[in-house]
């Protein structure tokens, strides 16, 4: 391959936030919700520090030699993750999840959408969210087709 070839690369960038939610689903009793969630179901909730990993991916600009300046992606995370979710109790604080149950999974889409938002077309490769050392949820911008 010549040095004028094209190279792609992925790059990634972490940041840490602490929140609370209570895993609770509207649709269930609170029976089956306890049943479900165990003592997730708290009602007055629970505490993570959350660990994301963001990964983009892209060609390495031949100028540059970057896929994207880091400088920028900290300040799209910053807007993306951080104002929105840092010190927040999830389920009251975050109008998304007033409707949708704050896992790890929900988390994670809710961060990919937001990063869709301000990152260049096509340059999202992966969000990783890291709810504790033992479980991390990766998420790619999938949808099932609605059947």
């Amino acid at each position: 391959m010549s040095p004028r070839s094209a190279r792609l690369a992925r790059l990634s960038r972490s940041v840490t936030f602490s929140a609370c939610h209570r895993l609770h689903s509207k649709s269930l009793s609170d029976e089956e919700n306890l049943k479900l969630f165990g003592k997730c179901n708290n009602p007055n909730g629970h505490g993570h520090n959350y660990k994301v990993v963001v990964t983009v991916r892209g060609e390495i600009d031949p100028v540059s030699g970057m896929v994207m300046n880091l400088t920028d992606l900290k300040e799209y995370m910053q807007e993306a993750i951080m104002e929105p979710l840092d010190h927040k109790n999830l389920d009251k604080d975050v109008p998304y999840f007033s409707e949708v149950v704050s896992t790890t999974e929900n988390v994670a889409v809710f961060i990919w959408d937001n990063l869709q938002k301000l990152l260049p077309r096509g340059i999202l490769y992966k969000v990783e969210v890291h709810e504790t050392e033992q479980n991390v949820v990766v998420y790619k911008g999938e949808q099932t087709i609605v059947k």
